[in-house]
């Protein structure tokens, strides 16, 4: 069984619903799902006046260290201006030890974003993400075309070959579609099936 991180960063609660149906699809495979965020960066009276929510019930990662303890790991966070938020960038920061020591080297990982729109910078920060997990040296799951919802033009609906995402809206009111987070959920359990494949 293989033991898979969710670990991401929400503003408004979109990239914590995505991790919640990350954890559903490794779980579902038979797979331990343990997921968490990362900490907050900005001044807590900005947080509050802007909105920020935080999902007490995921937990806070206790350090970096602690990726190391997994299988795989899969991210997850908003975009910001077409790359990852300064939050998570920020958090990865300081996981030079990690990298050093080549803690990461050959876990399985995969990556999750949201933006306010279609065209507002998904697949950049995908791969903002997946640049950071190859430098640790991370073997890379995307979102395969084996989810064949996130084809079609019938509705609005993220996902791509890179990773699952979702679209938020200008004013954040649109929250994860059933298809956003079935992608979400095939991509968990792409992760933790090929983590389970490598460790075996």
């Amino acid at each position: 069984m293989a033991r898979i991180l969710v670990l991401y960063y929400s503003s408004y609660g979109h990239i914590a619903t995505m991790a919640d149906a990350v954890a559903e699809g490794i779980t579902a495979a038979g797979h331990e799902a343990v997921v968490r965020y990362v900490p907050e960066t900005a001044p807590a009276d900005v947080a509050k006046a802007a909105g920020f929510q935080v999902r007490d019930d995921h937990g806070q990662i206790e350090g970096p260290d602690a990726l190391a303890d997994f299988d795989g790991i899969v991210l997850g966070c908003p975009t910001r201006f077409g790359r990852m938020a300064s939050q998570m960038a920020a958090f990865w920061d300081t996981c030079g030890g990690l990298w050093f020591r080549g803690a990461l080297i050959g876990k399985v990982a995969g990556v999750f974003t949201s933006t306010a729109s279609q065209h507002g910078g998904q697949e950049t920060t995908l791969f903002s993400m997946i640049t950071n997990l190859l430098h640790f040296g991370c073997t890379i799951v995307g979102l395969d075309y084996g989810f064949t919802a996130q084809n079609g033009v019938d509705e609005v609906k993220g996902g791509a070959p890179y990773g699952a995402t979702t679209i938020a809206d200008n004013d954040g009111s649109r929250q994860p579609s059933q298809t956003d987070l079935d992608g979400a959920r095939y991509l968990g359990r792409r992760v933790a099936e090929t983590a389970a494949k490598l460790a075996g």
